[in-house]
């Protein structure tokens, strides 16, 4: 099973932490970061999607993606 997540978060060190923690978790970068601006907030946001093939287990909707 293939499975996918997107990351999101401000950017700051504890987003990359996040990226780091999945990578060293196996998953993998899917695609380019994507980045955008909250101007209410003054803030800048990023976003990564990974993906992790998963052996040996199927596919249901109620799996926490996270933790696989």
């Amino acid at each position: 099973m293939k499975v996918y997540r997107f990351l999101t978060g401000p950017d700051d060190s504890s987003f990359c932490h996040r990226v780091t923690d999945a990578l060293n978790k196996g998953w993998e970068l899917h695609g380019s970061p994507s980045h955008t601006f909250n101007a209410a907030e003054n803030k800048l946001y990023c976003g990564q999607a990974v993906v992790k093939t998963v052996h040996g287990k199927d596919y249901d909707p109620s799996m926490k993606l996270g933790e696989q």
